[in-house]
């Protein structure tokens, strides 16, 4: 069934920015094809072109993308992973795509789970190479705050309705030069973030600071995130684990996917040994 949704109007700034000329707009079809034509005959990878939205008087989608590992012996584990909800950071985006290539070439690294990707969640902004949405808001401030920011309405049914065991976003700062995560509780920071940090610096440095982005930070960590950020609903229980996985700016875009797949690829890992030590407790 698709989904269209447009803003409501009075609602919405008109002040967005267009850092890309209309001839200069990165085109989400031509980067999404190779997923598409993989999950055309595979066996794991199904593609989700329903959730259809308006601006402008254009016809724009969310895209979905579940992967199905093989049985792990239990109900399978929902993860969610969302990137470009800032259009201007398009590293997590080719992250996704490259984790998915990857995925449908070794499927054993998924058992146990169901893989639910949302590679542009603003995609006008990613079109447009801004931060911002079209309508000329930062998305992620507008989770569970009633917003009327069509692409915020489709991804809170999406974070309500697959009751999700965790949330990964993955995003890239202007501030510094290093890597850096936020997580919601100190155990899963120690099981999970930190040897996801520690993979990643095989290929980018971590961000040492004891300030990151206003937020106290211990060896590249932060317990804590931003109001309206992307997020499980406020009365989600048992409430899902969620990490943000933040990229430096600077370093070469290669170097910056590499260290969010292989990140992605330790905490499928490191969740999975945690909920066996869990299961045994």
């Amino acid at each position: 069934m698709q989904t269209i949704l447009e803003p409501a109007r009075g609602e919405v700034s008109t002040s967005s920015r267009h850092p890309l000329s209309p001839s200069a707009r990165r085109s989400i079809s031509n980067l999404l094809a190779p997923l598409d034509r993989i999950a055309a005959n595979s066996p794991s990878l199904v593609a989700h072109h329903d959730a259809i939205f308006k601006v402008g008087g254009q016809s724009y989608e969310i895209s979905r993308y579940s992967f199905v590992g093989p049985q792990g012996g239990g109900a399978p584990i929902r993860l969610g992973l969302f990137a470009a909800i800032h259009g201007d950071e398009p590293e997590g985006t080719h992250a996704l795509v490259h984790f998915i290539r990857l995925l449908e070439a070794r499927p054993e690294l998924a058992a146990g789970y169901c893989l639910f990707f949302y590679p542009v969640c603003n995609p006008t902004g990613f079109e447009d190479g801004s931060h911002a949405s079209r309508n000329g808001r930062d998305l992620n401030r507008e989770f569970w705050k009633n917003s009327t920011q069509p692409e915020v309405r489709i991804l809170e049914t999406e974070l309500s309705s697959r009751f999700f065991h965790g949330i990964i976003s993955l995003h890239t700062h202007e501030d510094g030069d290093g890597l850096y995560g936020m997580v919601r509780g100190q155990t899963l920071a120690r099981h999970l973030l930190e040897p996801a940090l520690k993979a990643a610096e095989t290929f980018l440095p971590r961000d040492e600071r004891g300030i990151i982005a206003g937020h106290p930070a211990n060896n590249g960590m932060i317990r804590d995130s931003a109001a309206g950020a992307l997020s499980a609903p406020p009365k989600a229980s048992p409430r899902p684990f969620e990490i943000t996985l933040e990229t430096p700016r600077t370093p070469p875009a290669y170097l910056k996917e590499f260290a969010l797949a292989v990140a992605l690829r330790t905490i499928l890992v490191e969740y999975r040994k945690f909920i066996a030590y869990a299961q045994n407790l």
